[in-house]
């Protein structure tokens, strides 16, 4: 007879010694967690792998793990996830915890409710041209969706983060510019996705308008005892704008995005305004218009290799089921994608962008997003950024792929700055876990700018929790 251990492995779940009569929802999916991890976590080497993923994904708590942005580590702590279904709301909850080694956390609240004023109602059923393949119980010339909805997130976050890397503003700054600072940053507000699939013509475009409106709380310290000198030493509010002073930031922003589905094409684009205000302090204040420009191909089937679903513990089991199992399936998969992204920021004559809102290329920015893996995290720092990305991602077996990828672009202190002739470029090549409910991890090896090769390692934040997390910048 196995001894049983998953008890021992879940310390952090109490189950209440009550009858089935007299449970609580709650009481009865954390029983039921109870026994889940008692059946995967025995005495066996093979129960490992089980084990580890009823751990990390399992409702309504489990291991919240994910990447700090570089080079704070890797997060590891705990999340409470809980799901509830009324006649025409859909509700999820999700408050977590995560430090890494060094001394980096963060901690959040995180709330998401989609409406659903038709729970009874059928599916869309569109007619389009044969595709064959496409992953639907569906005849090849036709097409299931179901209803778009709206969708609510409110959110309150907190991180603070011990070493980031500072080299001056513009695309041509030096290694040897080099300095280090320490960041805290409170988000607190809310995000709104509005499907507009009510006119006939464009319901192939899956449109949705976007809203968000933010307050951020920033704070910025030295950071002492580094390898490389801190940011004071180095620079000043004239060359790293806001180094002085960080006043709080209503920031709004304003959005459309198209996801339309064309065969064996996946378009992703999405276009932002945003405006940053600083009420305390107009001199901070600007604007920020972004568009993303997302194109996959799916080699083999409609359904995309680069995006499954679900992805993490709130996407998936909302009744407190399990997660679904890793699959091992020989069947090939594979995307090829081609992303542009051109970000560009306004002020005024007497106001400035703060450089911890600006955004970065170079190894991973702070939303844990790689671009010139080949060069130093947040290498290059500007207001204007322009990015063009293609990857390639195959699977190789089971859950494991290999992936490659080509960046090139350039940032701006200036719009006119803008150039081909600017261009950089990196190249990176590595492997890629994705497997039911587990997010993306990925090992890759970078090269091709002057600087050097790059290794990064990357798990997103998939399980600390399906529900949406606001970007640092």
């Amino acid at each position: 007879m196995k001894l049983r251990i998953g008890m021992v492995l879940m310390l952090f779940i109490v189950l209440p010694l009550v009858t089935p009569a007299q449970e609580t929802a709650l009481q009865a999916q954390l029983r039921g967690e109870g026994d889940r991890v008692s059946e995967s976590c025995t005495f066996s080497f093979k129960a490992i792998p089980g084990c580890a993923y009823t751990l990390f994904t399992d409702h309504p708590l489990h291991v919240a793990a994910g990447s700090m942005p570089p080079p704070n580590g890797f997060g590891l702590g705990a999340a409470f996830v809980w799901n509830k279904n009324t006649q025409n709301w859909r509700w999820s909850w999700d408050v977590d915890a995560v430090g890494s080694n060094n001394a980096a956390w963060r901690v959040g609240a995180y709330m998401r409710l989609v409406h659903n004023p038709h729970p009874k109602q059928s599916p869309i059923v569109v007619i389009l041209p044969g595709q064959p393949g496409s992953g639907t119980e569906a005849s090849p010339s036709t097409a299931i969706f179901t209803h778009p909805y709206t969708v609510y997130d409110l959110y309150a976050q907190s991180i603070s983060l011990n070493e980031l890397n500072y080299f001056g503003l513009g695309n041509d700054t030096l290694p040897a510019a080099k300095s280090v600072f320490g960041m805290s940053e409170t988000i607190v507000a809310g995000m709104v996705t509005k499907p507009i699939y009510e006119w006939a013509r464009i319901k192939a475009l899956h449109l949705s308008l976007l809203g968000e409106v933010n307050g951020r709380w920033v704070g910025i310290r030295p950071e002492v005892g580094q390898s490389v000198p801190s940011i004071g030493t180095l620079y000043n509010d004239a060359t790293a704008p806001g180094l002085d002073n960080q006043p709080g930031f209503l920031q709004i922003g304003e959005g459309v995005r198209i996801k339309p589905t064309l065969g064996h094409f996946e378009l992703n684009y999405i276009g932002k305004f945003q405006q940053f205000v600083a009420p305390s302090d107009s001199h901070n204040s600007f604007l920020r218009w972004t568009i993303d420009l997302d194109h996959t191909y799916n080699l083999y089937q409609r359904v995309s290799s680069s995006e499954p679903l679900p992805v993490g513990p709130d996407s998936c089991a909302p009744s407190g089921d399990p997660c679904p199992p890793i699959s091992y399936t020989r069947n090939l998969t594979g995307s090829i994608g081609v992303r542009l992204l051109l970000s560009e920021s306004i002020s005024s004559a007497t106001s400035v962008v703060p450089f911890y809102f600006q955004p970065t290329l170079g190894g991973q920015d702070l939303n844990n997003n790689t671009a010139f893996g080949s060069y130093d995290d947040y290498r290059f720092r500007a207001p204007n950024l322009l990015l063009v990305q293609e990857t390639f991602e195959h699977s190789v077996w089971g859950p494991l792929g290999a992936k490659f990828e080509v960046d090139e672009g350039q940032v701006a202190v200036a719009r006119s700055d803008f150039g081909f002739d600017n261009f950089k470029h990196s190249f990176a090549a590595g492997i890629t876990l994705r497997a039911g409910a587990f997010p993306m991890v990925s090992l890759l090896f970078a090269w091709g700018g002057p600087e050097g090769h790059h290794t990064i390692f990357n798990m997103n934040t998939s399980l600390l929790g399906g529900a949406i997390r606001p970007t640092l910048d």
